[in-house]
């Protein structure tokens, strides 16, 4: 372990790190701006532009460390400077934190510039942020000029109604809503049904962070109610309404109908933040089951994410023993998935060579994955973490997984010494959260004796749970389409299914944008030959698509063809994927609902 310089010395370790500290600093103040504007982008429903800015967002992150990483190359000769030059800035840079309103970031930064500049084999020293330096535990006690992280409101039973129209003027929206009125009635009555309408307590509060959280075509209040011992975690959507003016859509209360909003299946919010590790924690409140590194993702801080990542899967393989192994489910032609079973992630090399009828690229296929993660994923595609060079102890390796990489994957494997012990390092590869494959998931129902008859209870709930899968499948689909997205393979082995229940799209190599897509019904034969073929006779494009020809692959079974025919007969129907592809084609944005229609209120507010 190297051992830090004892002297602050040298005046150009404090100008590398103020160097470094300005980089970060003009980043997240670009970051913040472009958050900003999500407002006014959503009060002049200027949706194309908001999904313009989510995209450009996300790659801010990598443009500002390029340009900090060239300036110090340029004025500094930093990648030339000595060991004990690289231990005093990071002391310095340290010393720069303190009062820091985003120190975690700060330090992220630090560590991805560093790591750009210097050559791997000085990523275990300490010239890295491996741990956190600065809490940030109430940094906002000491945020001089800060705003509040949240707004706190103290009704009582009578002026509920009364204090949840001043929660709402408070964001000081320059819309009028078509009725503040009404609306503020509905959520009181649904507060008050949620708590119990007489057990109200003398500290009821009512808090709200102070910053809204914009996604897609809505905006969101998020917040608690604070009742007694009891706290409830809220979130109230806000729409346009189609004749003009605002709405609040619905009341979402619970942990659960939070987790679904804030789900890794949808495009991060935007939301302007002082101190985002106080809105962090103040979500997490909310929703202690998930992960702080999935909350930092959704709040569109995605390199903060991967760090905390990375952290807590350092800490996981610490503390258990099983090995990596092939994950279970049919294997991929694109590529190749492994698994540790008691970490609730999956790991994804993409192969060397692909099979007919595969004609794909390694580049084409990382141009995808791109693809999705700059896009809405209107909580149907999963989001992914990308990594590069990551190393795995080889002992927790099982032989017929590092077998499986080297056949179809040696490009991407490298097996070294460290230390006397022999590592793993995968070169390239994406992590998803693990969900159940919809094939695996829809055939253990199958396998239920009696399910096709509903014998008993046991075949009951999974004739049950066919339908409930296949009817959400169809749906995750229909979501798809709203976003522009053309699944491309949709068979049930390319689905999950999550914790939730939610079907979830989660293999994207054929993916394309419904408006590239040419969507046909299939030719009349010309002939009593070309009836009896079994082989395609009509000419067919690189992008053409034949909907009727879905069933074949997807409905061999009785009981998933009667559910499927029943709720999604007009996937098979070319006019349901030529009628959307032109109305987006025209400019239209569809809605996409993080909650169920029941939850919506009375239609005098649908949008």
């Amino acid at each position: 372990m190297p051992v830090f310089a004892r002297r602050l010395d040298s005046p150009l370790a404090y100008e590398v790190a103020q160097a470094l500290m300005d980089g970060f600093n003009r980043h997240y103040r670009l970051f913040r701006t472009e958050s900003a504007h999500a407002k006014h982008r959503f009060e002049t429903q200027d949706w194309h532009g908001q999904q313009r800015a989510q995209r450009e967002r996300i790659e801010f992150y990598d443009l500002r460390v390029k340009e900090c990483s060239n300036r110090l190359e340029r004025e500094f000769k930093a990648g030339e400077q000595a060991m004990e030059v690289w231990q005093q800035i990071k002391l310095h840079y340290i010393g720069l934190l303190v009062d820091h309103h985003q120190p975690e970031l700060a330090e992220t930064f630090f560590n991805s510039v560093t790591t750009k500049i210097l050559h791997r084999s000085y990523f275990l020293n300490d010239f890295i942020f491996v741990r956190p330096a600065v809490s940030t535990e109430y940094i906002e006690d000491g945020a001089l000029g800060a705003q509040p992280t949240y707004r706190a409101y103290y009704p009582t039973r009578d002026t509920v109604h009364a204090t949840l129209r001043s929660v709402v003027q408070d964001f000081d929206l320059q819309v009028p809503f078509v009725d503040l009125d009404r609306d503020a009635g509905y959520v009181a009555q649904a507060m008050l049904q949620r708590l119990g309408d007489s057990k109200l307590r003398a500290n009821f509060q009512v808090q709200a962070l102070s910053g809204l959280f914009f996604r897609n075509k809505g905006c969101y209040i998020v917040g608690k109610l604070i009742n007694g011992f009891t706290e409830v975690p809220f979130a109230l959507p806000v729409l346009h309404h189609a004749a003009g003016g605002l709405v609040i859509d619905a009341a979402l209360f619970g942990e659960n109908d939070l987790l679904m909003l804030f789900s890794f299946a949808r495009a991060y919010f935007m939301v302007d933040m002082e101190i985002p590790s106080a809105y962090v924690q103040f979500l997490r409140s909310m929703m202690p089951r998930k992960p702080r590194n999935e909350i930092y993702n959704a709040l569109g801080l995605a390199k903060q994410g991967k760090n905390l990542f990375y952290r807590d899967f350092l800490y996981h393989l610490r503390h258990s023993t099983d090995q990596f192994r092939i994950a279970p489910g049919i294997k991929g032609m694109v590529m190749l998935v492994f698994d540790l079973p008691s970490f609730p992630y999956v790991f994804k090399v993409i192969k060397d060579y692909y099979p007919p009828p595969k004609d794909t690229s390694r580049e084409q296929i990382k141009g995808k994955y791109l693809l999705v993660k700059q896009h809405d994923r209107v909580g149907r595609m999963a989001d992914t973490l990308e990594y590069s060079g990551v190393g795995f102890p080889r002992k927790r390796f099982d032989d017929a997984l590092l077998a499986e990489i080297e056949k179809f994957a040696p490009s991407q494997l490298e097996i070294i010494d460290n230390g006397g012990q022999q590592e793993v390092i995968i070169k390239h590869l994406y992590i998803e959260r693990r969900m159940i494959p919809l094939n695996i998931y829809l055939q253990e129902a199958f396998d239920v004796e009696g399910v096709a008859q509903g014998a008993d209870a046991a075949a009951a709930f999974a004739l049950q749970q066919i339908e409930r899968a296949v009817v959400d499948y169809g749906n995750a689909i229909k979501d798809l389409v709203s976003a522009n997205i053309f699944p491309g393979d949709m068979l049930w082995k390319n689905f999950g299914v999550t914790r939730h229940g939610k079907v979830v799209f989660y293999d994207y190599d054929e993916i394309e944008y419904i408006t590239d897509c040419n969507f046909r019904r299939v030719p009349a034969p010309r002939t009593e030959e070309d009836e009896m073929s079994g082989e395609v006779w009509y000419h067919v494009g690189p992008r053409d698509v034949f909907p009727e020809t879905f069933a074949p692959f997807l409905l061999g079974n009785p009981l998933v063809r009667k559910a499927f025919m029943a709720h999604h007969a007009d996937l098979l129907d070319v006019d349901f994927w030529q009628g959307h592809k032109e109305r987006i084609a025209q400019g239209y944005v569809h809605d996409v609902f993080p909650y169920d229609q029941d939850q919506r209120f009375p239609p005098t507010s649908a949008h």
